[in-house]
């Protein structure tokens, strides 16, 4: 990806191996007493990351007006989770992160 309209490296074409932490949250466990099964939790988001996967980022429909930053990834990831999970399963938030010190998170 690279950044429009951003003066310095990152207006250049780069790439990352982002790490993506996501924390659910739920008002009961169910009766194994999990917000939801990691197995699934897992599955879900696979799903939503294979579109970024090894990908110009640029070209995704979700960043043809945004940005393609961190904190642009991360609110997409988060709003996609929050329409993709069961409904009494809540996202609380979504940290992703570009490199070992940087990264962003989203919440509402």
């Amino acid at each position: 990806h690279n950044l429009r309209e951003y003066k310095g490296q990152c207006e250049k074409l780069h790439g990352h191996n982002w790490k993506v932490q996501v924390i659910l949250k739920a008002e009961k466990l169910d009766k194994l007493g999990m917000v939801m099964d990691f197995r699934e939790v897992k599955r879900v988001i696979g799903e939503i990351m294979n579109k970024f996967d090894h990908t110009y980022l640029n070209e995704i429909s979700d960043f043809k007006v945004l940005n393609p930053t961190t904190e642009n990834l991360s609110k997409i990831l988060y709003d996609e989770l929050k329409n993709t999970l069961p409904l009494e399963v809540k996202v609380s938030r979504v940290t992703t992160w570009e490199s070992e010190r940087c990264g962003a998170t989203y919440f509402e």
